[in-house]
Protein backbone atom coordinates (compact mmCIF):
# COMPACT_ATOMS: atom_id res chain seq x y z
CA UNK A 1 0.00 0.00 0.00
CA UNK A 2 2.75 2.05 0.81
CA UNK A 3 4.61 1.67 -2.19
CA UNK A 4 1.15 2.65 -4.21
CA UNK A 5 0.78 5.97 -2.57
CA UNK A 6 4.41 6.44 -3.10
CA UNK A 7 4.11 5.60 -7.31
CA UNK A 8 0.62 7.50 -7.22
CA UNK A 9 2.08 10.69 -5.09
CA UNK A 10 5.23 10.71 -7.91
CA UNK A 11 2.95 10.81 -10.75
CA UNK A 12 0.75 13.53 -9.37
CA UNK A 13 3.98 15.60 -8.62
CA UNK A 14 5.23 14.78 -12.38
CA UNK A 15 1.46 15.78 -13.45
CA UNK A 16 1.81 19.26 -11.53
CA UNK A 17 5.10 20.17 -12.71
CA UNK A 18 4.52 19.47 -16.68
CA UNK A 19 1.46 21.27 -16.70
CA UNK A 20 3.69 24.38 -15.09
CA UNK A 21 6.04 23.94 -17.53
CA UNK A 22 3.43 24.14 -19.99
CA UNK A 23 2.01 27.23 -18.43
CA UNK A 24 5.17 29.15 -17.99
CA UNK A 25 6.02 28.33 -21.76
CA UNK A 26 2.77 29.51 -22.76
CA UNK A 27 3.54 32.99 -20.70
CA UNK A 28 6.90 33.00 -22.58
CA UNK A 29 5.79 32.38 -26.28
CA UNK A 30 2.70 34.81 -26.05
CA UNK A 31 3.18 38.28 -27.40
CA UNK A 32 -0.12 40.71 -27.02
CA UNK A 33 -0.43 42.49 -30.53
CA UNK A 34 -0.18 46.02 -30.15
CA UNK A 35 -2.06 48.76 -31.49
CA UNK A 36 -1.52 49.56 -35.09
CA UNK A 37 1.41 51.61 -36.16
CA UNK A 38 1.77 55.32 -34.98
CA UNK A 39 2.28 57.91 -38.37
CA UNK A 40 4.91 59.89 -36.67
CA UNK A 41 4.91 62.57 -39.55
CA UNK A 42 1.37 63.69 -39.13
CA UNK A 43 1.88 64.22 -35.56
CA UNK A 44 5.20 65.82 -36.28
CA UNK A 45 3.36 68.41 -39.11
CA UNK A 46 0.84 69.01 -36.20
CA UNK A 47 2.99 69.76 -33.45
CA UNK A 48 4.88 72.51 -36.07
CA UNK A 49 1.59 74.20 -37.26
CA UNK A 50 0.40 74.53 -33.68
CA UNK A 51 3.69 76.28 -32.80
CA UNK A 52 3.54 78.42 -35.47
CA UNK A 53 6.96 77.41 -37.03
CA UNK A 54 7.89 76.92 -41.04
CA UNK A 55 10.16 74.12 -41.76
CA UNK A 56 13.17 76.23 -42.13
CA UNK A 57 12.20 77.67 -38.47
CA UNK A 58 12.25 73.95 -37.52
CA UNK A 59 15.17 73.42 -39.02
CA UNK A 60 16.93 76.30 -37.21
CA UNK A 61 16.05 75.15 -34.36
CA UNK A 62 16.65 71.42 -34.44
CA UNK A 63 19.48 71.00 -36.62
CA UNK A 64 17.67 69.04 -38.98
CA UNK A 65 17.53 69.60 -42.58
CA UNK A 66 14.56 70.82 -44.13
CA UNK A 67 14.32 68.20 -46.39
CA UNK A 68 14.41 65.76 -43.75
CA UNK A 69 11.88 67.02 -41.88
CA UNK A 70 9.71 67.55 -44.92
CA UNK A 71 10.31 63.52 -45.55
CA UNK A 72 9.03 62.85 -42.05
CA UNK A 73 5.87 64.90 -42.17
CA UNK A 74 5.26 63.21 -45.22
CA UNK A 75 6.03 59.81 -43.51
CA UNK A 76 8.67 58.35 -46.34
CA UNK A 77 11.53 58.51 -44.12
CA UNK A 78 13.06 56.23 -41.52
CA UNK A 79 14.30 59.01 -38.68
CA UNK A 80 17.24 57.87 -36.01
CA UNK A 81 16.64 58.25 -33.03
CA UNK A 82 18.76 61.25 -32.36
CA UNK A 83 16.80 63.39 -35.24
CA UNK A 84 13.57 62.24 -33.64
CA UNK A 85 14.86 63.58 -30.43
CA UNK A 86 16.18 66.84 -31.70
CA UNK A 87 12.74 67.21 -33.08
CA UNK A 88 10.85 66.10 -29.97
CA UNK A 89 12.64 68.74 -28.22
CA UNK A 90 12.95 71.92 -30.78
CA UNK A 91 9.34 71.16 -30.48
CA UNK A 92 8.92 70.75 -27.04
CA UNK A 93 6.64 67.80 -27.39
CA UNK A 94 6.84 65.25 -24.71
CA UNK A 95 7.16 62.03 -25.64
CA UNK A 96 3.84 60.41 -25.26
CA UNK A 97 2.69 62.50 -27.80
CA UNK A 98 4.92 60.89 -30.44
CA UNK A 99 2.90 58.16 -30.08
CA UNK A 100 -0.05 59.76 -30.79
CA UNK A 101 -1.63 58.00 -28.01
CA UNK A 102 -5.57 57.65 -29.39
CA UNK A 103 -6.49 53.60 -27.83
CA UNK A 104 -9.74 54.62 -26.04
CA UNK A 105 -8.52 52.55 -22.31
CA UNK A 106 -11.54 51.16 -20.96
CA UNK A 107 -13.92 53.17 -18.21
CA UNK A 108 -13.27 50.24 -15.75
CA UNK A 109 -9.51 50.35 -15.37
CA UNK A 110 -7.79 53.17 -13.47
CA UNK A 111 -6.11 55.50 -15.05
CA UNK A 112 -2.43 54.14 -14.17
CA UNK A 113 -2.73 51.22 -16.16
CA UNK A 114 -2.15 50.39 -19.93
CA UNK A 115 -3.67 47.09 -21.15
CA UNK A 116 -1.44 44.91 -23.48
CA UNK A 117 -3.47 45.26 -26.34
CA UNK A 118 -3.52 49.08 -26.04
CA UNK A 119 -0.08 49.68 -26.77
CA UNK A 120 0.50 52.53 -29.22
CA UNK A 121 3.23 51.57 -31.45
CA UNK A 122 5.79 53.08 -34.26
CA UNK A 123 7.76 51.19 -37.01
CA UNK A 124 11.11 53.19 -37.83
CA UNK A 125 12.13 50.18 -40.19
CA UNK A 126 15.02 48.43 -38.23
CA UNK A 127 13.58 49.85 -34.90
CA UNK A 128 9.88 49.60 -33.83
CA UNK A 129 8.65 50.49 -30.26
CA UNK A 130 5.79 50.48 -28.08
CA UNK A 131 4.57 52.35 -25.50
CA UNK A 132 4.10 50.70 -22.02
CA UNK A 133 3.35 54.07 -20.09
CA UNK A 134 -0.47 55.14 -19.39
CA UNK A 135 -1.75 57.97 -20.70
CA UNK A 136 -1.23 61.40 -19.46
CA UNK A 137 2.08 63.06 -18.83
CA UNK A 138 4.60 61.52 -16.68
CA UNK A 139 8.09 61.82 -15.38
CA UNK A 140 8.79 58.48 -16.41
CA UNK A 141 8.03 56.55 -19.65
CA UNK A 142 8.64 52.96 -20.61
CA UNK A 143 8.60 51.10 -23.60
CA UNK A 144 9.54 47.83 -25.78
CA UNK A 145 12.03 48.53 -28.37
CA UNK A 146 12.29 46.15 -31.07
CA UNK A 147 15.78 46.15 -32.94
CA UNK A 148 16.51 44.04 -36.14
CA UNK A 149 19.74 42.61 -36.68
CA UNK A 150 22.65 45.38 -37.38
CA UNK A 151 19.44 47.88 -36.54
CA UNK A 152 20.97 51.07 -34.19
CA UNK A 153 20.19 54.50 -32.80
CA UNK A 154 21.76 56.19 -35.30
CA UNK A 155 25.45 57.54 -36.28
CA UNK A 156 25.23 59.94 -34.20
CA UNK A 157 25.69 59.52 -30.76
CA UNK A 158 22.40 60.93 -28.43
CA UNK A 159 22.58 63.36 -25.68
CA UNK A 160 20.07 64.77 -23.78
CA UNK A 161 19.27 65.63 -19.82
CA UNK A 162 17.33 62.65 -18.61
CA UNK A 163 17.89 59.32 -17.14
CA UNK A 164 18.33 55.79 -19.13
CA UNK A 165 17.62 52.34 -18.01
CA UNK A 166 16.23 49.43 -19.55
CA UNK A 167 16.26 45.20 -19.57
CA UNK A 168 17.37 42.95 -22.13
CA UNK A 169 14.13 40.93 -22.66
CA UNK A 170 15.88 38.99 -25.74
CA UNK A 171 18.91 38.73 -27.82
CA UNK A 172 21.78 40.95 -27.60
CA UNK A 173 22.44 44.67 -27.52
CA UNK A 174 25.63 46.85 -27.70
CA UNK A 175 25.38 49.58 -25.62
CA UNK A 176 27.90 52.80 -25.69
CA UNK A 177 27.94 55.46 -22.89
CA UNK A 178 30.50 58.14 -23.04
CA UNK A 179 33.23 56.17 -24.73
CA UNK A 180 32.12 53.07 -22.83
CA UNK A 181 30.92 49.66 -24.64
CA UNK A 182 29.52 46.64 -23.24
CA UNK A 183 27.20 43.64 -25.17
CA UNK A 184 24.26 43.09 -22.88
CA UNK A 185 22.48 39.78 -23.50
CA UNK A 186 19.25 38.63 -22.11
CA UNK A 187 18.56 39.56 -18.40
CA UNK A 188 21.26 41.93 -18.45
CA UNK A 189 20.25 45.39 -17.61
CA UNK A 190 21.42 49.00 -17.19
CA UNK A 191 21.09 52.85 -15.73
CA UNK A 192 23.36 55.65 -17.16
CA UNK A 193 22.75 59.44 -17.42
CA UNK A 194 21.20 60.38 -21.14
CA UNK A 195 23.11 63.98 -21.28
CA UNK A 196 26.61 61.64 -21.71
CA UNK A 197 26.95 60.71 -25.45
CA UNK A 198 25.42 57.36 -25.84
CA UNK A 199 24.10 55.33 -28.54
CA UNK A 200 23.30 51.37 -29.11
CA UNK A 201 23.27 48.43 -32.10
CA UNK A 202 21.85 45.35 -32.60
CA UNK A 203 25.66 43.47 -33.40
CA UNK A 204 23.86 39.98 -33.81
CA UNK A 205 21.51 38.02 -36.51
CA UNK A 206 18.63 37.85 -34.40
CA UNK A 207 16.39 40.67 -33.49
CA UNK A 208 16.41 42.18 -29.72
CA UNK A 209 13.70 42.90 -27.39
CA UNK A 210 14.52 46.03 -25.02
CA UNK A 211 12.78 47.15 -21.65
CA UNK A 212 13.66 50.89 -22.35
CA UNK A 213 13.07 52.90 -19.11
CA UNK A 214 13.15 57.32 -19.63
CA UNK A 215 13.05 59.13 -16.64
CA UNK A 216 12.73 63.30 -16.47
CA UNK A 217 15.73 64.88 -13.84
CA UNK A 218 15.62 68.21 -12.25
CA UNK A 219 17.02 70.82 -14.83
CA UNK A 220 19.57 72.40 -12.18
CA UNK A 221 21.66 69.20 -12.38
CA UNK A 222 22.41 70.05 -15.60
CA UNK A 223 23.55 73.83 -15.25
Amino acid sequence: MKLLLRAFSIENRRRHLAFFANFCTGLHMTTPTPAPDTPIGSTFRRQRHEKGLSLQELARESGVSVGMISQIERDIANPSMRVLTALRRALNMPMQEMFSDTAESSTEDPPFLRRAEKRPHIDLGPLQKELLTSGGNHHLQMMILTLAPEGSSGNTALSYPAEKGGLVLEGELTLHVNGQSATLKEGDSFVFDSSLDHGFRNESDAPARILWVIGAVQFDRHL
